[in-house]
């Protein structure tokens, strides 16, 4: 079915262009969602598209549609808005290049998936939450397939697929007076999600940070757990897209061959990677996908580029030219970021400092001088190599850029949180406000 469209799309484009590229998504999801301990959402929806792009005089134009009746429409619209755009010649599509296989992107389980089953996941997370004797704020659960083909002028034909799966867990505690919450969610490309440990994790992690003790401020080390340093590493990572370098946006635009990590931390852009979640045979505009390492030994070795970003810095495309749908245009983004430590430390070295589980605020860190300062969420002190009391209520400041040249990995599961594939991360003297 998705070639058929392909040739109906080439016979319009041609007849306009000598440059094209033409996107095609079909995509399946299955949501199931509850609010406090009552099923409340539940939807099955299928969507397709088209997404065309046609370069015309070095002007690029770009038009969608649902509807595969007005693919001749779509594309006179992407023609009259390449008119109406601006001469530039960074614009080019894809060149063909061999293209590997990728594992563990697909579970075929999705194809016998129901929506009663959905719903058995969903309440199976209910009444083990129950049993930990925890209430509900909102759980879900979310199924979905894709399949997507990118064809170009240049003769690039790449049809990939894939699946995933996750689930989320809000819960809420009231006890002698004390309130507590917590949060997390799991996903993967296979239909193998533990809502056990899920919902044991997040219900034990709710009691544990019931009756919370105040601190004093002070320079400590803080262990991230996976979810709060995803959330500060989203701000650098910022750093590394070559549109912010081209911008001046970036603090670390001049950088390159220079140190800005701890020497034990390489970081590895990583489209290739089994069962990650960010794995793809090619990137949105047909790249051909390729691991790029972005920090060698904490020293800067590349940024993240696409087609047009990698022709204005005259250098060559990372494949990190990715789409969120048929309905946009390649934007820089990464895929799977492997923060990789030569060495961890173990929790029982750490004399004194605090773990944070999450961090509330970490959107408004400055994207461009990497100074922040978040709540500390589910946070707890260390001493003498155990997790003690819960933290009351605490901020924490500073700058991700510094930050990050003071890290170490500790010694734990690694996991993937968004783009970030992590183990818990710990930074030295980093103030820590008590509030």
């Amino acid at each position: 079915m998705i070639y058929e469209i392909a040739d109906d799309c080439v016979r319009e484009v041609e007849k306009l262009s000598d440059e094209w590229e033409i996107f095609i998504a079909n995509s399946e999801i299955i949501e199931v969602e509850s609010k406090n301990d009552i099923l409340n959402f539940a939807k099955e929806e299928i969507e397709k598209g088209v997404g065309i792009r046609i370069l015309k005089d070095n002007k690029m134009g770009f038009a969608y549609t649902t509807d595969l009746d007005k693919i001749s429409e779509t594309a006179q619209k992407a023609l009259d808005n390449a008119k109406l755009n601006k001469i530039d010649e960074n614009y080019e599509f894809a060149p063909v290049e061999k293209v590997g296989d990728v594992k563990g992107t697909y579970d075929a389980k999705y194809d016998d998936l129901s929506m009663d089953e959905c719903c058995e996941f969903l309440e199976n997370i209910i009444e083990r939450t129950k049993e930990n004797d925890c209430n509900i704020t909102s759980t879900g659960f979310s199924a979905s397939k894709g399949e997507e083909l990118i064809i170009n002028s240049n003769g690039v034909s790449i049809y990939d697929k894939g699946t995933g799966f996750s689930g989320g867990l809000s819960v809420y505690i009231e006890k002698d007076g004390q309130f507590a919450t917590s949060y997390d969610y799991t996903a993967s490309r296979h239909l193998d999600l533990e809502y056990e440990k899920l919902t044991d994790d997040v219900c034990k992690l709710a009691h544990d940070s019931l009756n919370p003790k105040a601190i004093e401020t002070k320079d400590c080390d803080v262990i991230l757990d996976y979810y709060a340093a995803s959330g500060l590493l989203s701000t650098f990572i910022q750093g590394f897209n070559s549109e912010n370098v081209l911008r001046g946006r970036s603090t670390l635009h001049d950088k390159i061959d220079s140190e800005i990590t701890d020497s034990n931390l390489t970081i590895v852009d990583n489209p290739l990677l089994e069962n990650a979640m960010g794995t793809s045979k090619c990137d949105g505009e047909g790249s051909v996908s390729k691991k790029t390492t972005l920090v060698e030994d904490g020293v800067l070795k590349s940024f993240l580029y696409d087609i047009y970003t990698a022709n204005k810095s005259g250098c060559e495309t990372t494949s990190n030219g990715y789409r969120s749908s048929y309905l946009s245009t390649p934007d820089v983004s990464p895929s799977n970021l492997e923060f990789k430590f030569k060495t961890n430390m173990k929790l029982e070295e750490i004399d004194s400092g605090i773990i944070t589980t999450s961090v509330l605020g970490a959107h408004t860190a400055n994207p461009i001088s990497g100074d922040f300062s978040v709540e500390a969420n589910n946070a707890f002190t260390i001493e003498n190599g155990e997790i003690t009391d819960g933290v009351k209520k605490a901020m924490i400041s500073g700058n991700i850029y510094e930050l990050m040249k003071k890290c170490e990995g500790i010694e734990s599961e690694i996991k993937q949180k968004g783009s970030f594939i992590i183990p818990k991360i710990m930074v030295h003297d980093l103030k820590v406000i008590g509030l």
